[in-house]
């Protein structure tokens, strides 16, 4: 059984309720991909991933699915692929496209479980902090239920692993990213309706030693970033996930 360590230690009735589980994640890039991963590895079966970018180079030295032979193709296509690899009957669905205030309708947010936020740009990412935490409850439950989110903050200009750490949205410090996306939220006096956890370094950012050669669209500045940050950043993530249906199940089952 490939799920056999998980079983023994989350038990069966974890795997089945993983089985049913509905997962959106956008953003496969430094953090997702390494979110998406684990997920998968430890039972979850219906994902879907977004993201409209394709491998680049420079994604090499963080990105899962970044190598030499997969550069120019489609980060949501090689990660699917990658996926299926390790769990063949799992679903796994593509969207190639990038999350903003035009497109945010689209994604249908309220069929999910659980909307796992890993993007880069700020005014997209104000965008679905907000949607998402509006979604009114689900109509098919006997009791209220909301999507479940959880949040990347900034996994850029860090290097100390011993730092990473998990908290309510408004008690995020020492990342600059968090701070500027409170601030928005206080000049536009648009607030989240429900709380929601991030995956954060207290570590102080550091600076970038030379300029970037890439170009990004949406972002003002591209920071230094490693495998190992980001990595931790997305497995923190998957374990939040995780640990919601543990929880969930051992509050059924009293």
């Amino acid at each position: 059984m490939n799920f056999q360590r998980t079983q023994l230690l989350l038990g069966e009735d974890f795997l089945q309720y993983a089985q049913k589980v509905r997962i959106i994640l956008f953003g496969v890039g430094g953090v997702g991909s390494w979110c998406a991963e684990s997920l998968v590895r430890s039972g979850i079966t219906n994902l879907t991933i977004v993201d409209d970018d394709v491998i680049s180079p420079t994604n090499i030295n963080r990105q899962l699915m970044a190598t030499s032979s997969t550069i120019g193709q489609p980060k949501v296509e090689v990660m699917r692929q990658r996926l299926l690899d390790i769990n063949p009957e799992a679903s796994i669905t593509t969207l190639r496209e990038r999350y903003t205030s035009g497109s945010a309708e689209k994604f249908n947010l309220q069929e999910y479980d659980y909307i796992i936020d890993c993007i880069d740009s700020l005014k997209d990412k104000l965008h679905l902090i907000l949607y998402a935490n509006s979604l009114p409850a689900r109509e098919d439950a006997a009791e209220p239920i909301y999507p479940v989110f959880f949040s990347s903050m900034g996994a850029a200009l860090h290097i100390d692993p011993t730092a990473v750490r998990v908290a309510d949205f408004w008690k995020v410090r020492n990342d600059p990213f968090g701070a500027l996306l409170r601030k928005r939220l206080r000049q536009a006096k648009s607030f989240p309706k429900r709380h929601f956890l991030c995956v954060y370094s207290e570590e102080l950012p550091l600076e970038n030693l030379g300029e970037a050669d890439e170009t990004c669209s949406y972002k003002a500045v591209i920071n230094g970033s490693l495998a190992h940050i980001t990595g931790i950043f997305g497995f923190t993530l998957a374990g939040l996930v995780l640990e919601d249906i543990s929880n969930k199940l051992k509050s059924i089952n009293k």
